[in-house]
Formats: structure tokens, sequence, C-alpha cells
């Protein structure tokens, strides 16, 4: 979803990036904030797993409405609500489930590794998500003659609304997409929004034969997940904190919720201003070396052969390490053969980039992981709020980098809708992405761990939905990136962004003695 929202949302009703980027702020605004509801159900009824599965079938009634082809604007915010309220009574208290897991003080200390794995399974679909939504898209349009060109619906809807300004770029690409001479281009903008359109829709329906897939797996394996509502019939519900220690460690969770807003409100700017820079700004096609990271396959062969190359080095029996060196001799094979059929330039769609943040997530999760174990093991491990605030530091500086990407770059308003003469290389936006995942690495799943170790038991699921909810509101201050994009200088809205991130990097930091009285209360 978040690979290919605005664009569906631009294509298809032709809404400029303030609406598009407010619908999509709105959206993940509901996502978070409405796990509130979500952990205030369970909570009440005790019926974690019910609630689950409840947002499951919600979810999947929502695509299915994002998948009807030919429905207007009204029906889709429709289907994107039913598929935040159903996320809402899904995302919070799968993740309580999961911090009961570790209840048992002998796993407590496994808890941040546990919920660094969570976050690493969860992250795994979202890697293939961007290429299904991009190849079922590109097969529709191939199916009816035509050719995937980033700027072409921007460009058809300034004609639909009689703007001529650009109508020799039209023309060019239309005859570039369709290998012929076009002779009505009132013709070929109906067909090639209309295809374009339905290629999404299709896209939607793959989303929610996934979420089919997801309802199976959870019914199957249900019984094998600790249930809170049926320890307190047995009567091993654990008892109460006194109301002066719950305060404090509401408190405390409260702060933190009010810190990573900043963080969210700029990190996930990659499903909205920075999808808007991978289409406007940045190079339309890579030489066969650099296609290798944005084709799927280049992308698991690379893993294959670097975890091969682990495996070979790392202490172990001969037969595991010549194992691994064949594994990476075999990847490093299948590569060059996999280079070797790629033409000259081969064409970037925007939504690829989206792969990346989750690819490094499953990649870098064990790294992470390992690291903080290392750490630990030396009595050196940073508290979980002063790994939140590395994170914001980290953030920061994969905004910079972005923001040196884009100095003397043409603002889009002096583009007027038209396609950018400069673009830069794709390596900034994956550098950038490696950032941002190294830094969310740090905070999202520690956060996650931290609500979990600190809530309160009578809280638990309330406040799991507290944190959704303050990344619900970091979610719909993204807006002010779409706001900003339409009115300043690129370069400009990433330096807000990096600012907001070194503000509450200091503020954590700062207050982190607090903090762990305020934890430590017993």
């Amino acid at each position: 979803m978040m690979a290919i929202l605005v664009l569906f949302l631009q294509a298809k009703f032709g809404l400029d990036s303030d609406k598009s980027g407010l619908i999509y702020s709105v959206f993940y605004f509901l996502i978070y904030a409405l796990a509130l509801v979500g952990g205030f159900i369970a909570d009440r009824t005790r019926k974690y797993k019910h609630v689950i599965l409840a947002g499951i079938v919600t979810m999947f009634l929502g695509y299915v409405l994002m998948a009807i082809p030919g429905m207007g604007l009204p029906v889709a915010l429709v289907g994107l609500f039913a598929i935040a309220f159903g996320n809402g009574m899904f995302k919070g208290n799968l993740q309580a489930v999961v911090g009961q897991m570790y209840d048992d003080p002998k796993y407590g200390h496994l808890r941040d590794s546990a919920f660094s794995l969570f976050y690493m399974g969860i992250n795994i679909g979202a890697v293939f998500a961007p290429n299904a939504a991009r190849g079922i898209r590109t097969w529709y349009l191939g199916q009816h003659g035509l050719k995937y060109d980033a700027d072409l619906p921007a460009l058809c809807h300034q004609f639909v609304t009689g703007n001529t300004a650009n109508n020799d770029k039209l023309q060019e690409l239309a005859n570039a997409v369709t290998g012929t001479q076009v002779t009505d281009l009132t013709a070929f903008v109906t067909k090639y929004l209309d295809t374009f359109s339905v290629g999404y829709n299709l896209a939607f329906a793959i989303a929610a034969a996934a979420m089919l897939v997801s309802l199976a797996t959870f019914v199957i394996f249900k019984k094998m997940l600790p249930d809170p509502g049926v320890k307190q019939e047995k009567g091993e519900a654990q008892e109460a904190m006194p109301w002066e220690v719950e305060k404090k460690r509401l408190m405390a969770l409260g702060f933190v919720f009010l810190v990573v807003i900043f963080f969210w409100m700029s990190f996930h700017q990659n499903g909205l201003t920075m999808t808007f820079f991978a289409r406007d700004y940045t190079a339309k096609s890579v030489d066969p070396l650099s296609y290798l990271v944005f084709d799927i396959r280049g992308l698991l062969l690379i893993a294959a052969s670097i975890g091969g190359l682990i495996f070979a080095i790392k202490k172990g029996s001969v037969l595991r390490r010549l194992a691994g060196v064949g594994v990476t001799i075999v990847g490093l094979v299948l590569l060059w053969l996999l280079y070797g059929t790629y033409p000259e330039q081969n064409l970037l769609e925007p939504e690829i980039f989206q792969q990346f943040n989750p690819y490094f997530v499953v990649f870098l999760t064990p790294v992470v992981v390992g690291l903080f174990g290392w750490l630990r093991a030396r009595g050196r491990e940073p508290s979980t709020p002063k790994k939140i605030g590395i994170g914001m530091l980290l953030a920061a500086v994969g905004f910079t980098l972005l923001m040196v990407a884009s100095f003397g770059l043409p603002s889009p308003a002096e583009l007027g809708g038209g396609p950018s003469p400069d673009r830069v290389s794709p390596n900034w936006l994956i550098s950038t992405y490696f950032t941002l995942t190294v830094a969310e690495l740090f905070l999202s799943p520690m956060g996650l761990s931290f609500v979990s170790r600190v809530a309160p038991p009578r809280f638990q699921g309330l406040m799991q939905g507290g944190w959704l909810g303050a990344t619900a509101i970091g979610n719909q201050l993204l807006v002010v990136g779409s706001l900003m994009w339409a009115r300043f200088n690129v370069w400009t809205v990433w330096a807000v962004f990096v600012v907001c991130c070194l503000i509450s990097a200091a503020v954590i930091f700062g207050m982190s003695g607090w903090l762990k009285k305020m934890t430590e209360a017993k």
C-alpha cells in the first residue's frame, strides 16, 4: 500500500500533491489511531485472538473494495477506511500477544531480540509487495500494447483538464510507450489512464489474496499463542500494580510517545515526498550492474551470496563452511548470468524503491540484534530510550543525504507539472533508505519492547495502541511534507525533517535519566 497509494490516487483521480498527500496522511493516521480502539476492545473483552481475527477479515474486505475497477473516489475512501480499521484491530493486539510470550522472567532478557525478529518477519512480505504491484501493473499495460512511464499519468491529466503546456512532451511519450505514431491524443489519454488504474486495482486484488493466506495462517497457529483472557479465567492473571507505580510508568510511556511522533512524521515520508522524489527527480533508467539491486531476483541472490560467505568464514563444522562456500559461488554465478540478460538501460519505476526498506530490515535485523547482544555481554548495551535517541540521530543523517542530493534541483512549482530535466542517481535514495532503516531498527522494535516491558498489565493492549497512536499523529503530520513539496525548494523539505529528528534526539537523551527512574518504579 505504501508503495502505490499516492501514485494510484494521482493516476486514477488526477489529484495533486496536496490532496493526495492529505488522503495518504489521514489513511496512515487512521491505520495507527484505530489501534487505540482495537487495543481498548481487546483489553475490555480479553479476547485478543478474536479481535485480531476480526481485523484480518476487515482488511480483506477493504482490499476487495480497492480492487474494483472503475470505482469512484468515495468507494476508494471506504475501502481505505476498512483497511485502516482492520489494521487497528490487528496490529497492536498482535504486538501485545508477542510481548506476553516473554512475560516469564527467565525469557524477559530476550524481549528486545524477539521484537526485532517479529519486526523482521513483518518486513519479509513487504520486500515482495512493491515487485508484485509493479509487476502486475506493467503486465496489464503490456496486455493492452502499452509500456510504463512515470511521467505520463500527470501529463495525461493535464491534457484532460485542457492544459496544453506540455503537449509536445505528452506526444513524445505517447509515441514511445505505444511504439507507433499516436494521432489521437484524446483516445490515447483515456486508454492509458484507464489501463494504468486497472493495473493498480489488480495489485490491490493480490493484497486481498495475501490477506486470505494471513487469515489461514493465524487460524491454524493461534492455539500456540498466549491468551491473557484464558489466564484470567483460570486465575492466572498477573496482579495489578499499585496506582502510583502505574502512573509513573504511564507518564514515561507518554513522554516516549510524544518524542517518536516526530520520527514517524519524517520516516513515513518514504511513501509520500520520497516517492515524489523517486518519480520526479531520480534517474528513470540505470545500467545493468546497477539494476541488479532493483530486480528482486538480484536482491535475493545478493542476500544468499552474502549469507553463504558469512557461513563460510564463521566458526563451525567443515561441512557447514563448505556449504557456505557453495552457496556463495552459486549465488555469484547466477548473478553473473542474470546480469547478462539485461539491456544497456533498464527502466526504474518509483514504487520499486519501497522494496529497499523492508529488504534492509530483514538483512540488518540479525546484525543489530547481534550488536546489542555483544554489547549486553559486556555490560555496555544502551537503554531503550538511548537506542531510540540514536535512531533519531541516524534518521537525521538519512535526510541530510537527500538534502545534499537536492541542492540545485528545480522546485516542483518551477516545473509546472512537467518532468524535471535534472535527475540524480538512484544511489542517493538507496543510501537514504539504508540509513533510515538502521534508524528504524534502533527505534521501532525497541519501542515495541519498551511498551511491552513497561506498560502495566491491565493496560497492555491500550499502551501498544498508544505507541501506534503516537505513530498515527506522526502520520497525520505527513501532510506537512506534501504541503511543503508544492511550495518550497526540494532541499528545504528534507532540511525540516533533519531539524525535527535532531531536536527529538536531544530531548530524549536529555530525559533518559528521568525515564530510567520512572520505568524502574516498583
